[in-house]
């Protein structure tokens, strides 16, 4: 069965829970009262079935109970005092005077102890207003999971969006207090997953044994999420609480804690790498964690050279209750925390050891070489960018000092050939990688979006260069002028002259008025250049520009008077020195050092914040070294590169653009003045291949009015048939998992998905030729031989062929939405075409070119490309299409007008063909056709038909008073999901009979209102 309803699904799932899961099958509570997020009957039989005692047992269920049903606090703060008390147990006294003793409400330990089971149709009736989940997984009573689904053609962002809903004060949110898992699901895209409050971009999704394709994804994600020993270990091992925001475990983040596991179990140290924007600090507080909680007598040394990191690990810790934690100033005061038996968690930033500048490190190892001492505990010492850590010295050092520990290293980049052997003499080899291609295969980060930009710097006059340098040089002997050359003639110096930077800034300002994410403000950008001479001189250059105020500058400089005192050299002009101390100190004159820090770092502080906050009041940083590590601000959307990098600093570099953020963002953008990547052929490409697999050609067979109906019926037939030929070699019963598996293989493997593109597409030009063919012939069924029945067949494969496109494009990923095809056509015309060669297709914001053919045909057809408005023809077969297309879009929401509008244009389509009218006439009764098709309706339909709804319903009723009567009945039947609920289906179809008393009526009819959304 192709696209079955959402209740046929449900069933199937319910099954599984019972029969491959082992979950105990509550009942459907739609009707039940009272329904709750804790059980208590269910949760009593539990706690004393594991041995608790009575009055443990009511003083444990009373406390869940009350903390589950509690006002105070927001949902996250009780959703999080839940959690807390769900893992570490409720403390109660048995007797008054007696000790207290801890109730697990959940075995932690074995899984095995614990009551799974789930409930239907869960009616929440506390709020305000009434919602129904599908199904909720209750452990030992308590509403642990939420599960939404929705038929194959619906998107899953559906389900989404209906979760986040329910979460709302406005309906339900008292009933998430407990709740650790959101499931959403469809038969054809599988399974996402979520926690309360998560925003539907960051719904994640499952991957794992991606060769297995016996069952739909969405069955195979719930057995492998849902296995009771798997769902206790994620909540248990894998929620964390940071800073406000409730975080599940991504696939990669969770096999990389598992692998990690191993490795800690064997003493073993290693390498997880896992790419830029993946959650790679997320990854080490959890692994943190469970050695704390895992390994008698653990410690744990973090070193990172990230304050963000430093600040994030602090926070999480305390959010999961651990708060035995220093953060360290010196190596010796780390050393001294290791002699003792406390804290357990110690972090230490690298670049606070020992003296500033590049000594830094050393002076570290220096010191901790200097200090041998015994240290306490079983020591992990986790090492942040493992590779940036100057490996061979750790190796020497650290090894000899700390012998016993373990040493775990953190890398968001693999391993180049020249430091692959030191990073893996000091961690060993790698516990997990996940890998760029990967994580944006997965939607964990955004692709990358590549622009070369040349700007060619040509000498004016290059005597007069010479006589002034032979001028300004007259005292210097020969030596001393091939020095002063040398170092003025580097390119360096070349490519950062005044008149190329300005060009850069230039450019920069005019990509903020006219790229969609920088011009909407919802985007903003970091420029990289060469030097702090450069990134001051750049700074000063949009201080002349509408930037002013909205950029700031962030190096490694602070200014003191020091760096200047010797920089005066008597001329009245500025040293490089003197030109960012000046600079410097103009930009801090308004600063406040807030708390200990400098005026500097509370400037860099706030201006950080804002740039990560508030997009649209920071839009630029400047930056050479700093941020380009380990910085993660989603709005960031563009990266201009003016400064020679390679390897690691690169990849880390362009990776500063490509995290989530609001779902206008496609891409990363990288635009690169250096040539660092080579010519623009070597971007990235994006989403050809996609484009291409459409396989869509346009109509070029002219039908000639002597055999146009033989021919429309022969076409329409073959490409009948054709479709059947191709769709035949599916397995029966032919279910929309049977074409997936045909038509796409295993969709979690691109090798699978590419072998059989050629069906695919093969499938899509015989869908489409068969639609074309069906609508060419539509309106002309009445003049054929054709049955009545055999009519409404062919209307029926037409349906199916559309319905089972649209699953197989969306199980192959090859649906192509709007907003792609934007960013493509963006990518192609910012990358290849010159501005002096470009036309824009409409200057005309917000109006359809149909719209405009309605109001100003003139217009319309002068804002046509010149290839189509000088010729009558074209132009008349891109109104004829564009109006074909509208007919066919509207067609579902009021059948029985538009086979009229199909009629009339298909007519007037036949006069222009036999010149049987004038060029001038042709276009005034289109604009009148297009007026007509635009309106949606009649000019006489009578004025209390004042919804689309209510006049579809009349066009196919043809009686004012049945379609008011009708539209009476149906809105007061219909509940919410009736189009997913197969005896609410019934309900709205038993209302529109008792009024129409006609069965095809019925199903004619309740296609129409199930089409209008909007109004049933």
């Amino acid at each position: 069965m192709i696209n079955p309803i959402e209740r046929i699904t449900q069933n199937r799932i319910i099954q599984l829970f019972q029969e491959q899961l082992g979950y105990i099958y509550y009942g459907n509570w739609e009707k039940r009262e009272h329904n709750s997020n804790v059980e208590q009957a269910i949760l009593t039989h539990n706690l004393q079935r594991r041995g608790y005692s009575e009055t443990l047992t009511r003083k444990a269920v009373n406390e869940v109970y009350n903390l589950a049903n509690t006002n105070a606090g927001n949902l996250y703060l009780r959703n999080k005092a839940m959690y807390s008390l769900l893992r570490y147990g409720v403390k109660a006294r048995p007797e008054l005077g007696e000790n207290f003793e801890t109730i697990f409400p959940i075995d932690w330990e074995n899984w095995e102890n614990n009551e799974f089971g789930i409930a239907e149709e869960v009616t929440l009736a506390k709020g305000q207003n009434t919602r129904r989940p599908d199904i909720v997984l209750y452990i030992n009573g308590i509403a642990m999971g939420v599960l939404e689904l929705k038929r194959g053609t619906t998107d899953i962002a559906e389900s989404v969006n209906q979760s986040i809903s329910n979460q709302k004060e406005l309906f339900n949110d008292w009933f998430y207090s407990t709740v650790q898992f959101l499931f959403a699901g469809n038969n054809t895209q599988g399974l996402k997953y979520g926690t309360i409050e998560t925003p539907s971009k960051y719904f994640l999704s499952w991957k794992e044994d991606e060769q297995d394709n016996t069952d739909y994804k969405l069955d195979k994600y719930l057995k492998k999420l849902c296995h009771k020993e798997r769902i206790l270990d994620i909540i248990y091992n894998g929620i964390v609480f940071d800073a406000g925001v409730k975080k599940l475990p991504r696939p990669h983040q969770y096999f990389g804690l598992k692998a990690a596991q191993q490795f800690i179990h064997r003493k073993e140290g290693g390498i997880i790498w896992h790419t830029q924007g993946s959650g790679k600090s997320l990854m080490m507080v959890m692994l943190g964690k469970w050695i704390l909680e895992n390994v008698a007598n653990s410690r744990i040394v973090i070193l990172t050279d990230r304050t963000e990191l430093d600040d994030q690990i602090e926070r999480v810790f305390n959010d999961v209750g651990e708060t035995d934690i220093a953060k360290t100033r010196s190596g010796k005061e780390l050393m001294q925390f290791l002699t003792a038996s406390r804290p357990r968690l110690v972090c230490s930033l690298i670049h606070k050891f020992g003296n500033k500048g590049e000594t830094d490190f050393d002076a570290f190892l220096k010191e901790l070489q200097e200090n041998p001492v015994k240290t306490q505990g079983e020591i992990f010492v986790f090492i942040d960018e493992c590779h940036r850590t100057q490996s061979g010295k750790l190796n020497q050092v650290m090894k000899a000092i700390l012998h016993n520990a373990v040493f775990v290293g953190f890398t968001g980049t693999p391993l180049l050939k020249e430091d692959k052997k030191t990073t893996m003499d000091v961690f060993g080899r790698y516990i997990h990688t996940y890998k760029f291609n990967e994580a944006v295969q997965d939607g964990v980060v955004k692709d990358l979006m590549y622009e070369g930009r040349s700007i060619e710097q040509a000498l004016s006059s290059q005597k007069k260069v010479d006589e002034w340098f032979e001028s300004k040089t007259a005292a210097l002997n020969d030596f001393q002028k091939n020095e002063l050359k040398k170092k003025w003639g580097t390119m360096q110096n070349v490519l950062s002259s005044k008149s190329r930077m300005e060009k850069i800034v230039a450019d920069i300002v005019h990509d903020f008025s006219t790229k969609p994410r920088l011009r909407s403000q919802t985007g903003n950008a970091i420029l990289v250049a060469s030097s702090i001479y450069e990134a001051a001189k750049y700074y000063n250059l949009f201080l002349q520009t509408e930037l002013k105020n909205k950029c700031a500058i962030i190096t490694s400089y602070n200014p003191h008077a020091g760096d200047v005192s010797k920089e005066d050299t008597g001329a009245d002009t500025e040293t490089d020195k003197q030109y960012i101390f000046n600079t410097y100190t103009e930009l801090l004159k308004s600063v406040s050092a807030t708390g200990n820090k400098s005026k500097t770092e509370t400037y860099e502080t706030e201006s950080k914040d804002s740039f990560r906050k508030e997009p649209a009041r920071m839009k630029l940083l400047i930056v050479v070294s700093k941020l380009l590590t380990g910085f993660d601000a989603p709005p960031c959307s563009y990266i201009y590169i003016d400064k020679k990098m390679q390897d690691h600093t690169l990849f880390q570099a362009i990776c500063r653009v490509n995290r989530l953020d609001t779902d206008d963002k496609d891409y990363g953008y990288i635009v690169d003045y250096m040539e660092l990547f080579g010519n623009v052929t070597d971007a990235i490409n994006v989403y050809t291949s996609e484009l291409d697999s459409e396989g869509l050609s346009r109509e070029d067979v002219e039908i000639t009015m002597k055999d146009r109906l033989k021919v429309a019926i022969d076409r329409l037939m073959t490409a009948l048939e054709t479709v059947e030929a191709i769709c035949e070699p599916v397995q029966r019963p032919k279910s929309d998992l049977d074409y997936q598996r045909y038509f796409c293989g295993n969709t979690e493997i691109p090798s699978d998905l590419k072998a059989n593109e050629y069906k695919r597409l093969a499938l899509y030009k015989a869908i489409v030729e068969y639609i074309r063919a069906y609508a060419n012939m539509k309106a002309d069924f009445v003049n054929t031989n054709f049955t009545e029945a055999e009519i409404k067949r062919f209307h029926q494969k037409m349906e199916d062929y559309l319905n089972l496109r649209e699953i197989i494009r969306i199980a192959s990923r090859e649906k192509l939405d709007l907003k792609e095809y934007e960013a493509d056509m963006r990518f192609l015309i910012d990358s290849y075409i010159k501005a002096e060669e470009s036309e824009k297709i409409s200057p005309f914001d917000h109006i359809s070119l149909l719209e405009l053919m309605e109001t100003n045909m003139g217009a319309a057809i002068n804002i046509l490309p010149k290839g189509i408005k000088g010729n009558p023809e074209a132009v008349a077969e891109t109104i004829e299409n564009n109006v074909r297309s509208k007919i066919v879009e509207e067609h579902l929401l009021d059948p029985k007008y538009f086979d009229q509008m199909s009629i009339l244009l298909q007519e007037l389509i036949e006069r222009r063909k036999q010149e049987t009218i004038s060029y001038h006439n042709y276009l005034l009764e289109m604009a009148e056709l297009i007026r007509q098709v635009n309106s949606g309706k009649n000019d006489d339909i009578p004025v209390s038909l004042n919804t689309k709804g209510k006049v579809a319903l009349y066009h196919s009723l043809g009686d004012e008073d049945l379609a008011l009567a009708c539209e009476a009945a149906i809105q007061y039947v219909k509940q919410e999901g009736f189009r997913e609920n197969l005896a609410r289906q019934r309900m709205v179809k038993k209302a529109i009979f008792d009024v129409v008393n006609d069965v095809d009526k019925v199903e004619d009819i309740y296609r129409i209102i199930e089409a209008h959304k909007e109004e049933y």
